[in-house]
């Protein structure tokens, strides 16, 4: 090989010496920056002049870059690797020296060269060729290329990525190689607007999948290396670290139109390599997209994962699941407004999987219709259940309070529940279908409210928010009334009191408690009076249900202790004794045969918030009343007690039928020492009676539903339209009774309802009363109306038939009530 490069060498001088005339200026200087020896390296005296006469003549610049690629194939070819690596010496300093117009043409010359090298199989002319291909990326030319293109250096560096060289060291070279390469592209063309646009799916397709390919593969050169004190930093450089590097330059980089196209080669790589089960490279993946993209664009990557989410519907559930926890992780990161303008459609496509999802483990399939061929596990659905709803808990607490509302409302309208407009579904797998859509939505609801804080609980709680939230408080199912008992509490709790009251106790100083105390706001007054009896009545009745176990009767106690503490004034405080009261006539009576741990659960409760209650208000009178019941209970009976009732294993008796007097908290009595320090005590001796409505008619229980008839419209006295037909109601021994001996309580109703009329005109809004006024007056008018036209309808002929001439209408004139008069001149 060194024979034949002297004897071209040779050749080449005898050229020059007889016929240098004939030979161009630039192949002249070309030819001398090569040695006879290419182990010398370059000449640089003679690289000198070659870049003067480039600089003096650059329009020669472009047959220089030709002349030395002509010269670098032949080398190639030849397999004179030295002279080749002078060649792209020579080509790298003319390219870092040169900055003129005619530029681009050298520039086509120089690729065409870098090209050769990467198509070699050998390892160091593709090295050397991207080596290269770095050093042109990061130069600024001054003017655009219209032409260029650098398909096949994507391609080709892509495949360099994906190296499987036998040689470990080799492998690792080539493979950072690759990537480089790719960054220098992205660097190239990422902000030039002539060039071919990198975005493309047929570029993304390849350049997104070969840096997820050696983040996934993280190789072991790095131990191999024989001193971290030797090495370099370029040395200790992997392919991961490398790849992570121009991924996040990538996206970094991209524009709102390019965020799609540099997702989905995301997302269908962890798809073909079945990434999502394991989870943790998927989540390391779209960590790195999040804090990466510029953050008003998160929101569209939110946007992808669902529909791919939707796409993935019928895939296995770890797969769902991998990417819901995906979808968490991300939404944590983006924060707020990471869910972009649609936010009730996110949750709507979180919602419709936890549906599909609870039908897929229902019914085994994926296609109801037709028997997969898939093996659905049931334990692996409801994994896939609680990530949807720690997703649904992930998002919301990213958004603002007014937003977090409409979720709420959002939610509690998909929780399918017994009204008078909503069917549920029947037969045996309907109800099991319901039972389980109102868990995983509550569940849900829980996620969302966990954490929500809002100072006006009329925005936190809207009507129609808690009628259908309470409603489900009256369903069968124990597990539903904790869920709804837990979603109010946490409404309730803004000043974070609620672990203080996670066990039931009578304690003696609640100072200890350190309990955070506000005055009652006007919004938190305006908000009980106008929703207290509703909250009032659903305690009551959830407090009867025989299948309530402790963390039921917690929650009781936890709600009534934080109503008393957040929502409470005068009024409140004389209402919630009534109610506690109320709640122990039902285990003293027990109308309803409860089983003795019930009864002795409700005492328990009673005695423990009465307890509360009497410290928080510091009446002596009432303290001392308190505490005397408590002391008795505890000498006489102390399984009504909640030191002895809410244990891991209750201390109860056999029978609760012959307690004495003294271990009863009296109601006349507290309404004697409570009415001497300034709270009403009318309404304080009037024994609590909840309100009837038509949930009790669609509640499946025993209630107090059972034994009133529910034939008596409650709404009757507010919608006009019902007021023309009341109907009949039903006569039962319990109406007869109630009849005879409860005269006090229907009083007290008459004097609430007159309450609760002169409120309304002073508080409520006054487009609310011009409603109410003006439905009042169109029912007077139409009754107005219809004493005019009898009495001035005339008598009927002897045949029946009204006396008209060919059974032609009459014409009267208008009556002066029909007259339509202009607004101004009515008064």
């Amino acid at each position: 090989m060194d024979c034949r490069a002297a004897v071209d060498h040779h050749v080449c001088n005898g050229v020059c010496g007889c016929c240098g005339a004939l030979r161009p200026r630039y192949k002249r200087l070309v030819d001398n920056i090569f040695p006879e020896d290419p182990e010398d390296g370059l000449v640089k005296t003679n690289m000198e002049k070659l870049t003067f006469y480039a600089l003096s003549a650059p329009e020669k610049l472009d047959r220089i870059g030709a002349y030395l690629s002509e010269r670098l194939i032949r080398d190639v070819g030849r397999h004179r690797y030295g002279y080749v690596c002078i060649a792209m010496e020579a080509l790298d300093q003319l390219l870092m020296a040169c900055h003129c117009q005619s530029i681009n043409l050298f520039v086509e010359s120089f690729l065409k060269m870098v090209a050769k090298l990467l198509e070699s199989e050998k390892p160091n002319l593709q090295i050397l060729g991207t080596n290269s291909f770095v050093k042109f990326a990061n130069i600024e030319e001054d003017t655009p290329s219209y032409h260029r293109s650098y398909d096949f250096f994507v391609s080709r560096f892509s495949e360099m990525c994906h190296s499987s060289h036998d040689e470990l060291e080799i492998r690792t070279k080539i493979r950072t190689s690759g990537i480089k390469g790719l960054q220098g592209v992205v660097r190239k063309t990422v902000n030039d607007e002539l060039q071919a646009n990198i975005w493309d799916p047929q570029h993304m397709d390849k350049i997104v999948p070969s840096l997820l390919f050696n983040l996934q593969h993280a190789e072991e050169a790095e131990s191999r290396s024989p001193s971290p004190l030797q090495a370099t930093e370029k040395e200790k450089e992997s392919p991961t670290e490398l790849a992570e590097r121009c991924l996040r330059e990538l996206l970094g980089r991209a524009a709102y139109g390019n965020i799609k196209n540099a997702i989905k080669p995301v997302l269908i790589h962890l798809d073909n390599h079945s990434l999502w089960e394991p989870k943790t490279f998927a989540i390391r993946c779209f960590k790195i997209i999040m804090y990466s993209i510029q953050p008003q664009h998160s929101h569209l990557v939110i946007q992808q994962l669902l529909g791919h989410l939707d796409a993935n519907s019928k895939s296995a559930a770890t797969v769902r699941a991998g990417i819901v926890e995906v979808l968490s992780e991300a939404a944590v990161i983006a924060a707020s407004g990471s869910v972009g303008p649609t936010v009730l459609e996110v949750f709507n496509t979180l919602l419709r999987q936890l549906r599909l999802s609870i039908d897929y483990e229902l019914t085994g399939s994926y296609d109801c219709a037709v028997i997969s061929t898939k093996i659905i596990k049931e334990h692996e659905e409801r994994m896939f259940q609680e990530a949807v709803i720690k997703t649904t808990g992930s998002f919301a607490s990213t958004l603002p309070t007014y937003q977090r509302s409409e979720v709420m409302l959002f939610i509690m309208s998909k929780v399918p529940l017994p009204s008078l407009h909503h069917a549920l579904d029947a037969g045996k797998a309907g109800e099991n279908r319901n039972r389980l859509t109102q868990i995983m939505l509550l569940k849900s609801l829980l996620q969302v409210s966990t954490g929500f804080q809002c100072s006006n609980m009329l925005t936190a709680l809207p009507s129609s928010f808690l009628d259908r939230l309470l409603s489900a408080a009256l369903m069968e199912d124990a597990d539903l009334r904790l869920f709804v008992l837990e979603i109010l509490i946490s409404f309730i709790d803004r000043h974070g009191n609620r672990p203080k009251f996670s066990t039931i106790s009578t304690i003696n100083d609640i100072s200890v408690l350190k309990l955070k105390v506000d005055k009652c706001s006007r919004q938190d007054t305006v908000f009980m009076k106008k929703h207290s009896q509703q909250l009032y009545r659903h305690i009551y009745l959830t407090s009867k249900e025989e299948s309530n176990v402790q963390p039921h009767y917690e929650a009781l106690y936890s709600m009534l202790a934080l109503i008393s503490i957040e929502l409470a004034n005068e009024e409140v405080v004389v209402d919630l004794i009534r109610l506690v009261l109320a709640v122990q006539e039902i285990a003293q009576i027990n109308e309803d045969n409860l089983p003795v741990y019930n009864r002795c659960a409700l005492y328990a409760l009673g005695a423990a918030y009465l307890n509360l209650i009497s410290q928080l208000t510091t009446v002596p009178a009432f303290c001392q009343h308190i505490h005397e019941v408590l002391e008795t209970r505890q000498k006489e009976a102390p399984y009504l007690l909640p030191e002895d009732v809410f244990v891991e294993t209750p201390r109860l008796t056999k029978s609760l039928d012959h307690l004495v007097p003294e271990v009863f908290f009296r109601q006349s009595k507290i309404s004697e020492v409570l009415g001497g320090s300034g709270y009403n005590s009318d309404r304080l001796s009037t024994p609590y009676i909840p309100q009837l409505t038509d949930e009790d008619r669609l509640s499946k229980r025993k209630s107090i539903g059972e034994t009133i008839s529910l034939q008596v419209e409650v709404e009757s006295r507010n919608s006009p339209e019902k007021e023309e037909r009341a109907p009949a109601e039903e006569i039962t021994y319990e109406t007869l009774k109630k009849a005879i001996v409860d005269s006090v309580a229907v009083e007290e109703q008459e004097r609430e309802r007159r309450r609760l009329v002169v409120e309304k005109f002073q508080k409520a809004p006054f487009e609310e009363i011009a409603a109410h006024c003006g439905a009042r007056a169109s029912l007077l008018q139409s009754k107005l109306n219809q004493i005019f036209e009898i009495t001035i309808r005339p008598p009927p002929s002897p045949s029946g038939t009204i006396t008209a001439a060919y059974g032609q209408p009459q014409n009267h004139s208008i009556p002066v009530y029909e007259m339509k008069f202009p607004d101004l001149c009515v008064y």
